[in-house]
């Protein structure tokens, strides 16, 4: 059977077709029409279902579903939108918008943070796990839950919200209008911020070099790239980093107590060099004798497809 998978974004339509091997056999995508209504993007969207399946060679009705992730909170019924502000999408009945272009095919939603932990449990690091968490590390910070093998919505089905909790009350003022969030300490913005301010306190220092002095040339690679060649500047930057994603993951694993944890995002990338240290700092404030294990997330930029063709699975 084939499920179509949406990754809808700010910038980006991503769509693919799914197949019960977890492989995406056909693909599209296309900028996402800022400014437009969401009707003309719901027609795009059916448009992209039309030509896959033309391409697959089936009718466009032989598709066991459609999947769509959204980067905001879905309704409890899971049937709209209720803020996706990337998408300017407020209270849009996005379910029932593409059902009307395919009656016969269901259609479901999600968070595109939880889709992409269903993607991990289908497909990914979480295969054969009950109880996991991802956690995705860019320029904010994402997350999805699984328990019981399946995806947690919350308790109200208000989704969750991994990078708003806090961890410091005097921390850096977060986007949420809080201080000290996991999101305010724990991004590639908050390296990036450090590593800016370090062009100023330490003009001598290897960021500041490598960035010809110029605070906009400072990224979060940069940092983490300084720290391993051994810039002790770059290097205590890096550790208060580890040790407050530690003190994140420790926080989770002692509430969840998961199987594992996967970390994923730009910063991930960074490979043992994050994970080694990472594990240790976890470890050293966890409850438990174990916190889990805490490797890399797989499912990389396929996530969101792969995870939106599997909430079919989830259903009911």
């Amino acid at each position: 059977m084939l499920q179509i998978g949406f990754d809808v974004g700010g910038s980006n339509i991503a769509v693919g077709v799914v197949d019960d091997d977890m492989r995406i056999v056909a693909r599209r995508s296309a900028p996402f029409p800022t400014g437009e209504p969401y009707s003309h993007t719901v027609g795009i969207m059916a448009g992209f279902v039309r030509a896959l399946a033309k391409e697959c060679g089936v009718d466009a009705r032989a598709f066991q579903s459609i999947g769509i992730a959204v980067p905001g909170n879905i309704s409890s019924d899971e049937a709209s939108v209720v803020h996706a502000y990337n998408l300017q999408f407020h209270h849009v009945p996005l379910r029932a918008a593409m059902q009307s272009h395919f009656p016969s095919v269901p259609v479901y939603l999600g968070n595109d943070a939880d889709v992409a932990a269903v993607a991990e449990l289908y497909a990914g690091a979480f295969k054969g796990r009950q109880t996991a968490v991802l956690i995705t590390l860019g320029t904010g910070i994402g997350g999805g839950l699984i328990v019981g093998g399946r995806m947690f919505k919350g308790g109200r089905k208000n989704g969750v919200e991994l990078g708003h909790m806090v961890l410091a009350h005097n921390g850096p003022m977060c986007t949420c209008g809080t201080r000290g969030c996991v999101e305010a300490l724990c991004t590639a913005t908050w390296l990036t911020r450090q590593g800016r301010i370090s062009v100023i306190e330490y003009p001598k220092a290897m960021i500041s070099t490598k960035a010809g002095g110029d605070m906009n040339r400072v990224s979060a690679r940069l940092v983490i790239d300084c720290a391993k060649a051994g810039d002790a500047i770059a290097g205590d930057i890096f550790a208060r980093y580890v040790d407050q994603l530690g003190s994140a993951l420790a926080s989770v694993a002692n509430l969840i107590d998961p199987e594992v944890i996967a970390l994923g995002g730009g910063v991930s990338l960074a490979g043992e060099f994050l994970f080694a240290p990472l594990r240790e700092n976890t470890l050293m404030k966890c409850f438990f004798d174990t916190c889990g294990d805490i490797v890399p997330a797989q499912m990389g930029n396929d996530a969101g497809i792969i995870g939106a063709a599997m909430l079919q699975r989830q259903s009911g």
